[in-house]
């Protein structure tokens, strides 16, 4: 019996990069600097694929020399997870 029915698709690492960038995009508090993003002048993302996945470090509040939090996203699900709290710390840091 074959159990991949129920499997996820493959997860394309190049396509979910484009589209996260896209998606981004559209958050318009953030302005994209190559491989990073910015908050108000600070770097709060930066973003690179390889091995399978998309590893991302994510500010835990935007300043001259963030702590980062790095997360390996390697899945669909996982990159909606990152784009989910992107956009609630957005919303965070805007309000302070």
């Amino acid at each position: 019996m074959d159990n991949d029915f129920f499997a996820p698709p493959p997860f394309k690492v190049e396509e979910a990069l484009v589209q996260l960038r896209r998606a981004l995009r559209d958050l318009r508090q953030l302005i994209e600097r190559g491989d990073s993003w910015s908050f108000e002048g600070s770097e709060v993302l930066r973003l690179s694929a390889g091995d399978g996945q998309i590893s991302a470090q994510l500010a835990k509040k935007p300043m001259r020399s963030p702590d980062w939090e790095t997360r390996a996203c390697r899945s669909a699900a996982e990159v909606r997870k990152l784009q989910d709290d992107l956009k609630r710390r957005l919303a965070q840091w805007a309000d302070e």
